[in-house]
């Protein structure tokens, strides 16, 4: 499975940037929607930490306090596809963010993508 995240980048604080991670390979009989999404990030020095969850078919999300009222998790399954949109983002949120797709013990992991809040 490949796993590709693009829209990191620099943003001034108050921006919004809005990351997209997608899959392909799967394998035959697997459908991508079974697949509980998370987005995870890791600033410099600290441990990497779940900031938002979708569950498989999209019927539950879930965010850590931080990022709660400011950043959407959503997914599209035909396309394969779980986006971030991150909207007032504050310097605090400068880390570099991972996808993640889950089924079970499977996992598959985005490569990261750096995002900077700064002015």
């Amino acid at each position: 499975v490949e796993v590709v995240e693009t829209g990191g980048g620099l943003v001034q604080p108050g921006g919004s940037l809005n990351l997209s991670c997608t899959f392909s390979g799967f394998t035959s009989g697997v459908t991508f929607s079974g697949y509980g999404l998370g987005w995870f990030r890791q600033a410099p020095g600290t441990e990497r930490e779940l900031i938002a969850f979708i569950s498989n078919m999209g019927g539950l999300t879930n965010y850590a306090g931080t990022v709660k009222d400011r950043f959407t998790i959503s997914r599209d399954d035909e396309k394969k596809v779980v986006y971030l949109q991150m909207n007032n983002l504050k310097p605090r949120d400068t880390a570099v963010y991972y996808c993640r797709a889950q089924r079970t013990t499977v996992y598959y992991w985005g490569q990261g993508i750096q995002v900077t809040v700064s002015s």
